[in-house]
């Protein structure tokens, strides 16, 4: 078999959590959604697809583990938001490489899959902080959310026309502190899970020492840093939708098929793009190809293995 592209995976949070569950509460149903995703993830190693990473999002299940200490704070002592970011790529790391290694035995595939607990450096002073808008958790209706804001002091913001969400800060990740670990993984052929809910963002003090910080990375953002420090070669993101859409939702919808960076920036600059939604992965996307990327993909989770056939997907290069 010829060989084949290295990817990196950016993997939404939905793809664990689909739409309409409760994001936490109900692992079997989790479980579930994960197997439907990984079954396309061992397609691309079916498929001779050796070298793959997987960036993974949490926004669904961060939420809920929040939330979760909130609610129990009178018994027990609560969590801050760094060690539920941990807490979360522990336990859905977890369950990706556990179905992931299921489905590829099924398969008749011998290959390692690891999940690593990475920290994402970021810039405490970073303007992300004054201006909170990473969603995070369930959906809400407006009455709920005003609720909320009164009642928790939450940021919550309308996202995408689907409910009102909590945001949270989402700085701009500047290193993987794990990536030399990682890369080797990658290298000799694990599947490496890493990063996920797009890391634990960590930053220095003034003794040059880490510490967790209370924020949420994008995982598109550290998909593409992390993609271009292990030398992949595509990045794909597998979303909800097969393609990228400019004039999204009106008579002038348009999906974007194959697409130059210069344009899809234009696109971006103009303001084609919503900041909760389909933003991110396309900031992600020119990201990885500034830096040395030969193609971004963007597709539907059913369609990645068409879209890498280049049958389907929005499709970016240089």
């Amino acid at each position: 078999m010829s060989k084949k592209s290295s990817i990196a995976i950016a993997l939404g949070g939905n793809a664990i959590s689909k739409p309409g569950m409760r994001g936490g509460d109900n692992i079997p149903e989790q479980f579930y959604a994960t197997r439907e995703s990984m079954q396309h993830v061992a397609d691309l190693v079916a498929n001779g697809y050796e070298k793959i990473l997987i960036v993974h999002g949490n926004g669904p299940q961060v939420g809920s583990a929040i939330l979760r200490s909130e609610l129990a704070s009178g018994a027990v002592y609560p969590l801050p938001m760094d060690i539920c970011v941990a807490d979360t790529q522990g336990g859905m790391g977890y369950m990706i490489q556990q179905v992931l290694i299921n489905c590829l035995r099924e398969m008749q595939i011998k290959k390692p899959v690891v999940s690593l607990v990475t920290q994402v450096y970021v810039d405490a002073h970073d303007p992300a902080f004054d201006n909170p808008v990473k969603p995070i958790g369930m959906f809400y209706t407006r009455k709920r959310a005003k609720e909320l804001m009164a009642a928790k002091r939450w940021s919550l913001k309308e996202d995408a026309g689907r409910g009102w969400r909590r945001v949270v800060a989402s700085p701009n990740p500047i290193d993987v502190v794990e990536k030399e670990s990682i890369k080797l993984l990658f290298d000799n052929k694990h599947i490496v899970i890493a990063a996920g809910g797009g890391g634990v963002p960590i930053s220095r003090n003034r003794h040059d020492k880490f510490y967790g910080i209370e924020a949420v990375v994008d995982k598109d953002r550290s998909s593409a840093l992390l993609a271009t420090e292990v030398g992949a070669d595509i990045l794909l993101i597998m979303t909800g939708v097969e393609f990228a859409y400019i004039n999204y939702q009106t008579p002038k919808q348009k999906a974007l098929t194959n697409v130059k960076a210069a344009e899809l920036k234009a696109y971006l600059e103009g303001g084609e793009f919503a900041i909760g939604s389909m933003r991110p992965k396309i900031e992600a996307c020119l990201n990885f190809l500034e830096h040395g990327g030969k193609q971004a993909i963007i597709t539907s989770i059913p369609k990645c293995l068409a879209a890498l056939r280049g049958k389907t997907g929005t499709h970016v290069r240089p």
